[in-house]
């Protein structure tokens, strides 16, 4: 069968550009900083890529704590008496802990913190939507809230230092530096 220009079964797809004209796609090159948008492909900087995986993760974790918070919210009095008929024998100190930490929590602190969550799941998945079409109101989102967070990440630091608060700090740190240094230059 005969190969397009794309390199699939014959066809030839094209792209629609900014000037409303239509152009064949770029050449297709095997590194992987090359990113497939419907047809088309447009290089992204791998540290924007980077970025927006991180952010996604970020996100995706987020998402999924508010929803366990709210359900637990939902199902407090269940998980209440679960608790205290629930014997462990040893097996999960992890599952011990958690429901000793949230049976001691108040109801509305529970549902305070899963719309919280929610919430900044929601500004966090905007960020990198943001960031992927590379939006210049993405750049400056993403920078005033990763400064912010960094005065917090240093005194908790200060507090007490463990492993992942050194990662997550250098992490914020790195995205703060990369955004910064690679703004994007304001077009008329």
């Amino acid at each position: 069968m005969d190969k397009g220009e794309n390199g699939k079964d014959g066809a030839i797809k094209y792209c629609y550009n900014k000037r409303f004209s239509w152009q064949a796609p770029e050449p297709v090159n095997q590194s992987w900083a090359y990113i497939y948008l419907g047809g088309c492909l447009k290089k992204r900087p791998l540290g924007l890529v980077a970025i927006v995986l991180y952010k996604s993760f970020t996100a995706l974790l987020l998402m999924v704590t508010s929803i366990a918070l709210l359900l637990t919210l939902k199902n407090y009095q269940t998980l209440e008496i679960f608790s205290k008929d629930y014997v462990l024998e040893g097996k999960s100190i992890i599952i011990d802990w958690v429901l000793k930490k949230v049976i001691n929590l108040n109801p509305r602190t529970l549902a305070f913190s899963g719309i919280g969550t929610g919430i900044y799941a929601i500004v966090t998945t905007i960020e990198a939507v943001g960031l992927w079409y590379e939006k210049r109101w993405a750049h400056v989102l993403v920078l005033v809230l990763v400064g912010i967070s960094i005065p917090p990440e240093i005194y908790e630091l200060i507090r007490g230092i463990s492993p992942i608060k050194i990662v997550i700090f250098l992490l914020n740190l790195a995205v703060f530096w990369y955004l910064l240094r690679n703004f994007p230059k304001h077009r008329k």
